[in-house]
């Protein structure tokens, strides 16, 4: 299991890689997409990881723990 708290090798990759990539180095780790632009909740949640897409599919920000 890995202790990362970010990814940021894993932006401008299509959005089902970039999780399938963290649920393989931390399958404890809840995992949302959210499009650009949608509504998310700003509560810091410790085993969440938010990955943010374009309108291409791909990561668009640097996925992290929160």
């Amino acid at each position: 299991m890995s202790s990362k708290d970010s990814w940021p090798e894993l932006v401008g990759k299509p959005v089902d890689d970039a999780v399938d990539i963290i649920i393989k180095e931390n399958p404890n780790l809840n995992i949302t997409k959210f499009k650009d632009g949608s509504p998310i909740e700003l509560d810091f949640i410790m085993d969440r990881i938010v990955v943010l897409y374009g309108e291409d599919g791909k990561v668009s920000y640097t996925p992290s723990l929160g």
